[in-house]
C-alpha cells in the first residue's frame, strides 16, 4: 500500500516538473531548450547528491543538518591538502574519508547520548563550520577567492560530458542508482524502514540499530564529501562556504520527494525528481529575473507546505472522524 502511494506521488512529481518547465518556458523560451536544461543541472545537482543519502537518514527517523558544514569542511580540506603539496590522487580519497568520519561522528554522538538527532547535528553543524573557517584562516584563504590553482585536469572534470550528459548529472544518475538499490533492494534498506517505523520493535526484532544508523549517517557524510569535491572542480576554488546554499534545498528535496519527517517511509526516486523540481525552480526564477532571495523564500515556503500536507495525510483518519462528528446532524431531544 505504501509503495502504491509512493508511486502515485512520484507520478505527481513528474507532472509538476513538466508543468514547471512549461510555465517557465512560456516566460523565457530558453527554458525549453533540452541542452540548456541538461547543462543547467550542473549548477544545482549537488543538492541531489546530498539529498539522496539524507533521505535514508530521514526514513530511519533521524535528521542531519550538519551536511552543509561538512561540504564546506571537506572543500577547504581538499584545498589545504593540495596546497600542502599532496597530489590530488591522494587528497581526494582523504577528503572522502573526512566526510565519512563526519557522518560517523554524528551517528556515534546520537547513539551514545540518546539526544535528538536535530540537536546533535545542529551542534556538529557549528563544529564543522567553525573547523572549516579555522582551516580557511590558517591557509590564508579568507574571502570569496578561496584556494585555487588546481590543475586543469581536475577543474575540467566537472565540465566533461559522458554520453552527452554533463559529468555532474552523470554522477547524480549513478548516485541515484546506488541509493535506489541500497534503499529498496538490500537488507540495509529494509532495516532503515523498520527502524523508522518503530525503533523499539526493531531492537526487539534483533535489527542492528546502531550499525544501521552508522551506515546511513556515514553515507550522508560521504555524499557531502563527493558534493564538495565536485563543487571545487566546478568552481575551480576550494572555499569553506560552498555548502551553505545546499541546506534548505536538500532538505526540501528529501521531504518533497516523499520522505516522512516522522520516519518509516520515503522514496529515493521521489527525492531525485524533487531535486530537479527544486533546482529548475531556482533556475527558472533566475532566468525570469527574480532575485535569489525570493527563490530561497519560495523554497522555504515549499518545505512548510509539504510538511503541513504530510502531517494532514498522516492524521487524515482522525481529521475525517472529527469532521464527520461536526457535520453530523444533531438529534433534537
Amino acid at each position: 500500500m505504501n509503495r502504491l502511494k509512493e508511486h502515485g506521488w512520484e507520478g505527481a512529481l513528474v507532472v509538476l516538473l513538466l508543468a514547471e518547465i512549461l510555465l517557465f518556458g512560456a516566460v523565457n523560451p530558453r527554458m525549453l531548450d533540452v541542452n540548456m536544461l541538461l547543462f543547467s543541472t550542473s549548477d544545482f545537482i549537488t543538492i541531489g547528491i546530498v539529498a539522496l543519502p539524507l533521505t535514508m537518514v530521514i526514513v530511519s527517523g533521524g535528521i542531519d543538518i550538519s551536511f552543509a558544514s561538512t561540504v564546506g569542511l571537506c572543500a577547504i580540506a581538499l584545498g589545504v591538502l593540495y596546497q600542502s603539496g599532496l597530489p590530488l590522487a591522494l587528497a581526494v580519497p582523504l577528503t572522502l574519508l573526512l566526510g565519512l568520519a563526519c557522518g560517523l561522528l554524528n551517528a556515534g554522538l546520537i547513539l551514545y547520548t540518546g539526544v535528538n538527532p536535530l540537536v546533535i547535528t545542529l551542534g556538529t553543524l557549528y563544529l564543522y563550520g567553525g573547523s572549516a573557517l579555522l582551516l580557511s584562516g590558517l591557509a590564508g584563504a579568507t574571502g570569496y577567492e578561496g584556494i585555487g590553482g588546481f590543475p586543469s585536469a581536475f577543474t575540467d572534470f566537472a565540465n566533461m560530458t559522458v554520453l552527452g550528459l554533463p559529468m555532474p548529472l552523470s554522477l547524480f544518475v549513478l548516485t541515484l542508482l546506488v541509493f535506489w538499490l541500497l534503499m529498496h533492494r538490500t537488507r540495509l534498506g529494509r532495516q532503515v524502514f523498520v527502524i523508522g517505523q518503530n525503533p523499539r520493535v526493531a531492537r526487539y526484532s534483533a535489527v542492528p540499530v546502531g550499525s544501521t544508523l552508522c551506515a546511513v549517517y556515514g553515507l550522508t557524510g560521504l555524499g557531502s564529501a563527493v558534493a564538495a569535491v565536485l563543487m571545487v572542480s566546478y568552481f575551480g576554488s576550494a572555499r569553506s562556504d560552498l555548502g551553505g546554499a545546499l541546506l534548505m534545498p536538500a532538505i526540501t528535496a528529501a521531504v518533497l520527494g516523499g520522505a516522512n519527517i516522522y520516519g518509516g517511509s520515503g522514496s529515493i526516486l521521489g527525492t531525485a525528481l524533487a531535486t530537479l523540481l527544486v533546482g529548475f525552480l531556482q533556475q527558472g526564477l533566475q532566468m525570469a529575473g527574480v532575485a535569489s532571495q525570493v527563490s530561497s523564500a519560495l523554497s522555504g515556503a515549499l518545505l512548510i507546505l509539504v510538511v503541513l500536507g504530510r502531517s494532514a495525510s498522516l492524521h487524515r483518519e482522525a481529521i475525517t472522524r472529527l469532521l464527520a462528528r461536526r457535520l453530523r446532524p444533531r438529534v433534537s431531544s
